[in-house]
């Protein structure tokens, strides 16, 4: 995996185009570029690592191409848990949680990312407040979204939560 600029970036970074992502749903022109200017895009090639469980978290990943793999980790066991595609985001309740990651991420083919750190996402807080509030509704419903698959699959494969 490698960092490259926004003119290196093979795909199509174009306003338009990224305004497709859920991610990036209702967000101003001004808020996407911010993000894009200010955040850090990462190359990743099939079977790259992106993080790994119990690595340290403070930011999180939006996939503006191609695609990834998460694998749960839990009592020394993993499974893949969720395939994440443009727009979508994966890293963003280890950082707003403040703990570690809980499993293991992968390119699953050619992928470009936008890192956005903690500081990044305060700092867009800061700067553009009324898009800070529209981010945090489509991170709420692409966690929303990921609960609703989870117990789904809980309910398919007959999986009691004991607590």
């Amino acid at each position: 995996m490698k960092t490259v600029s926004v003119e290196e970036a093979q795909f199509d970074l174009s306003i338009s185009r990224l305004k497709e992502g859920s991610i990036f749903g209702a967000l101003s022109e001004p808020a996407i570029q911010y993000l894009l200017d200010e955040g850090i895009l990462k190359h990743a090639y099939k079977d790259d690592e992106i993080f790994s469980h119990g690595s340290k978290s403070g930011n999180f990943n939006i996939v503006l191409h191609g695609s990834l793999a998460f694998y749960k980790h839990h009592n020394n066991k993993s499974t893949l848990t969720r395939t994440i595609h443009f727009g979508e985001v994966i890293g963003f309740v280890s950082m707003i949680a403040l703990h570690d990651h809980v499993g293991s991420l992968y390119a699953q083919e050619e992928s470009l990312l936008l890192e956005v750190s903690s500081n990044l996402f305060s700092d867009f807080h800061d700067n553009f407040p009324f898009d800070f509030g529209i981010l945090l509704m489509n991170l709420s419903r692409d966690m929303a979204r990921t609960i609703r698959t989870l117990s789904n699959a809980l309910v398919e494969n007959n999986v009691i939560i004991k607590r």
